[in-house]
């Protein structure tokens, strides 16, 4: 399958980027960051080197010429400051992804009824984690929904669509507010699910009115969170994706960082794996050897740890192992021991 593009070309540019752009007086943000939302994925989509957003997808290059950038420069603000936990009757039908038209921005593009979104593949009955961003933190609870099986997907989409199939009351972060951190939690996909689906995530505030909203496109054809229709050549093929060619093993690279020295017998490391071939990969394993006795400090993030230390192996999470040619990902911990010096050197493979 095609890939996504990753979730920030630097983290520089993204953080700069959407300070600039957001406004002081809306200070709580998130949408569904896996199974990615529309803006999530959009805004992936487009957002180029120069921090400059230019979609190559035909439903987020749509919604783009509808209403400009700027939703996609704040996509995790799909929100209504007087929500207060109402849906039908207060978000009329065929607004649901939008959150209606009373938030601070204009999101009504992204309730078009559209076979071309971002889509992610799953399983039906798969256990997966889901994530939130957490742009600003606040207690409240996510309740998730589904359509339900016969929905049609060419009309637009109506509360009586949905069914829910699940709820959750102040999960834990990925980390501080701001940035790609994210709420996440573990849930049960439904079973007897096929084809085309939505999942519509609603995040009620406990400690104010604030609600934000969340569409996010869905196949369920036995795929693991692969994400099509994202990046150059990312069309989403629709229910039966055909497969593109892996590269062969060691077409990626991984370049090692220290992010956090300043705290005493510990540190924080980040790795990017970039795809060097000329096709795209499905799937990565990066390995290096601690020779200081260094260990980690809770799992990776981004990442599975599939060998301990000293020698470390870290595979691709289910939504961030299909990169296409010059497509980079990132995956962090959090370390115990000294910063490795010299830093050890890297190895990448690819099935």
């Amino acid at each position: 399958m095609k890939s996504f593009k990753p979730a920030a070309i630097t983290a520089v540019m993204v953080l700069i980027t959407t300070i600039l752009l957001v406004p002081s007086q809306a200070q709580a943000h998130g949408v569904s960051m896996f199974p990615g939302s529309r803006t999530f994925l959009c805004w992936q989509d487009g957002l180029r080197d120069n921090g400059q957003i230019i979609p190559y997808n035909p439903a987020c290059a749509a919604a783009v010429a509808q209403s400009g950038t700027t939703p996609l420069y704040n996509w995790f603000a799909v929100l209504r400051s007087d929500g207060a936990g109402r849906t039908t009757g207060f978000i009329p039908d065929g607004q649901i992804c939008s959150g209606g038209t009373g938030g601070p921005y204009d999101f009504s593009a992204y309730n078009a009824v559209r076979s071309d979104w971002p889509l992610t593949h799953l399983t039906s009955g798969a256990n997966i984690q889901m994530r939130h961003s957490n742009w600003a933190q606040h207690p409240g609870a996510f309740n998730y929904y589904i359509t339900k099986n016969g929905w049609n997907p060419n009309a637009p989409l109506k509360w009586s669509d949905l069914e829910p199939f699940g709820s959750v009351t102040n999960p834990p972060a990925s980390g501080g507010a701001g940035g790609l951190n994210y709420y996440y939690w573990n849930t049960q996909l439904p079973s007897g699910k096929s084809g085309r689906h939505l999942i519509f995530t609603h995040w009620i505030r406990s400690d104010s009115n604030e609600n934000f909203y969340s569409c996010s496109d869905v196949v369920f054809d036995g795929g693991n969170g692969e994400v099509t229709g994202v990046g150059p050549g990312g069309q989403s093929p629709g229910p039966d994706p055909t497969i593109t060619p892996t590269t062969p093993a060691g077409d990626c690279t991984a370049t090692w960082k220290a992010t956090d020295t300043g705290w005493a017998g510990h540190f924080q490391g980040e790795v990017t794996v970039k795809n060097t071939g000329a096709g795209s990969i499905n799937g990565w394993t990066v390995k290096w050897t601690y020779s200081g006795g260094q260990g980690f400090d809770g799992a990776p993030w981004n990442g599975v740890l599939s060998g301990q230390p000293p020698n470390v192996a870290v595979k691709n999470a289910t939504y961030n192992g299909q990169l296409a040619p010059n497509a980079t990902t990132t995956f962090g911990f959090n370390a115990t021991g000294s910063v490795p010096n010299p830093a050890p050197t890297l190895t990448c493979t690819s099935p």
